[in-house]
């Protein structure tokens, strides 16, 4: 004889069944792209490099008081990657500085993606003026330069890590919000759609249970794409001087190189560690951003 707990858990049980069933299969077709294989392991060593920075170089590597070099100090055996312009281990610093730029660059993609999957997901049911309104302002933020309000937010407000991150975040959902928004009206467009809402779905059951599990593959895979932006996003404001002053990250590394003059006077070994670094997460992120869009959606016949 079956109890009510039985009946209830059943259920829960084949749910969980089925996506760990959609889980082994998505990674099974992942796996079958090579570049998005090779970005998940490049990301993975940064992640893991990232983590045990505080064991690998210590938690005083942007001490300036005992530095294990001196200034500007060529690249050698102590020194792997050389010394900054306050003798401080280049290495380390790059070590270091992943957990920052990682950490902005994962909190502004979430937040961009968040603003757009509401807006987008809210434009595409409700429709009307409120569809109307909504999507003019995406507009006027998709024709204006990401980079010059992301450089106004970060000016007007406090430098910290959180004004970096609002700063990025807010400026670019835009895209988000449109290819949601398209997919919403896609998804509302099918049969159940209408039978939900005869049965007495009302609005928030109908985004939440119906519209909100199609769009989620679209969001997944515009994230890990979102991500590569972001990171260069907070590289070019630290560049800029409007990031967090206190902390290590590898845009405030090319900052410092630019202020110790290293490209005039040749000191590359200040300049292409963070930037090497910069360039291979960011294709790393659109590597495994663009295999997550093939296997979700393999009409779009992306290259393996």
């Amino acid at each position: 004889m079956t109890t009510g707990k039985g009946r209830a858990t059943r259920p829960r049980a084949l749910a969980w069944q089925r996506r760990r069933t959609s889980a082994a299969r998505f990674w099974r077709r992942y796996r079958t792209h090579r570049a998005g294989v090779l970005g998940l392991v490049t990301l993975t060593l940064f992640v893991l490099l990232a983590l045990a920075a505080p064991l690998i170089v210590g938690s005083d590597v942007d001490d300036v008081t005992d530095a294990p070099g001196s200034p500007l100090e060529r690249p050698s055996g102590e020194l792997p990657l050389g010394a900054d312009r306050f003798g401080r281990n280049l290495l380390g610093l790059v070590i270091w500085g992943a957990r920052v730029s990682l950490l902005v660059g994962l909190l502004a993609a979430v937040l961009s993606v968040v603003i757009g999957m509401v807006i987008g997901v809210t434009a595409g049911h409700f429709r009307g003026w409120y569809a109307t309104v909504v999507m003019r302002i995406t507009d006027w933020f998709l024709v204006m330069p990401t980079l010059v309000l992301a450089i106004a937010l970060a000016t007007v407000m406090s430098r910290s890590l959180l004004t970096v991150v609002v700063a990025i975040g807010v400026t670019t959902w835009p895209t988000t919000a449109r290819l949601v928004r398209a997919q919403t009206l896609a998804v509302e467009a099918r049969p159940y759609i209408e039978r939900a809402r005869a049965l007495g779905g009302g609005h928030w059951h109908v985004m939440s249970r119906h519209v909100l599990p199609n769009v989620m593959p679209l969001v997944l895979a515009q994230t890990t794409l979102i991500i590569s932006s972001a990171i260069l996003a907070e590289a070019t404001l630290a560049f800029l001087g409007l990031g967090d002053p206190t902390v290590v990250s590898w845009g405030g590394l090319l900052q410092d190189a630019r202020e110790a003059g290293a490209v005039s006077a040749g000191h590359w070994w200040y300049l292409v560690p963070p930037g090497i670094a910069i360039a291979v997460v960011a294709l790393a992120f659109t590597l495994c951003g663009r295999a997550v869009e093939s296997v979700l959606n393999p009409r779009l016949g992306v290259s393996r």
